[in-house]
């Protein structure tokens, strides 16, 4: 592989990328560099399914990188995973992208950067107590929708809006969104049968449990509002709600596998496909 490329192991939650990213890793001389949304902040190391333990001596980056609770968003994204990757490139290493969120990964590879987007509180307030249906249809009119997460939550919603409009008020800084180029990349998709991944998913999650991250979740509660646990991966919010007392912790656990060990779960590969064919 040309030394320049970058080689991105994407797939679903549970199809063993990590492990794959990892054996990449020792055979070409690589470092990995994470396409996690949820692995970039601090202290949820159960509850996002670090699993650092399986890194070994491999150097790995965008991980741990932001406080708990924090506002961490693509636009940092991008900016810190291309640092890393340049920083890998400079070592004369290959970079072995990993992940991840669909989102970031795609956007990464496609080259494109953001400029930082500031608060508009006059916005804002103009927005606040709008319903998600009515900051959708606004948001429509400014945009098309391509990615149905900038409008999965209220707060999502109105952040698509202000950046939307930060772009309409300055164009020159919204012709930046468009990608430049595509970076060199290899892209290897890991695909797992749905069985093998529910059943995955169920294991990892009572190793989870028995090694401790109930724990983690309460000590999280001096950090972490509830608000903005629910940013954090599925586990870790369902956990943290388990963890109030209601519905027990077990049951909870078993509640999730039907909802979560569907297609629905974490699954960049479809992005990856329709931009790179």
């Amino acid at each position: 592989m040309a030394e320049e490329r970058i080689l991105a192991i994407v797939g679903p939650t549970a199809s063993g990328k990590t492990r794959r990213a990892v054996d990449v890793a020792h055979a070409l001389g690589g470092e990995i560099v994470s396409g996690d949304s949820r692995q970039v902040y601090r202290g949820m190391d159960l509850g996002t399914g670090k699993d650092l333990e399986e890194y070994g001596d491999i150097p790995f980056h965008l991980i741990d990188v932001a406080p708990a609770g924090s506002k961490y968003n693509l636009y940092e994204y991008l900016r810190d995973a291309t640092d890393a990757i340049e920083g890998v490139k400079a070592r004369r290493h290959v970079p072995v992208l990993c992940g991840g969120t669909g989102l970031y990964v795609e956007s990464l590879l496609k080259g494109m950067r953001l400029p930082e987007v500031p608060e508009n509180t006059e916005l804002r307030a103009s927005l606040e107590g709008k319903p998600l249906d009515e900051l959708t249809k606004i948001l429509e009119g400014m945009k098309t929708l391509h990615n149905i997460t900038d409008v999965d939550t209220v707060k999502r919603a109105v952040r698509a809006i202000e950046i939307q409009t930060f772009y309409v008020e300055h164009p020159d800084m919204a012709s930046m969104v468009s990608p430049a180029s595509p970076l060199p990349s290899v892209i290897v998709g890991v695909e797992i049968d749905r069985e093998a991944r529910r059943r995955r998913i169920t294991e990892r999650l009572d190793a989870r449990i028995e090694a401790g991250m109930i724990d983690e979740v309460r000590r999280s509660r001096i950090q972490v509002s509830h608000t903005s646990c629910t940013r954090g991966a599925i586990l870790f919010r369902d956990a943290r709600r388990s963890g109030n007392g209601n519905p027990p912790v077990r049951q909870a656990a078993n509640d999730m596998v039907p909802r979560h060990g569907t297609p629905r779960v974490h699954h960049p590969l479809a992005p990856i496909r329709h931009a790179f064919g």
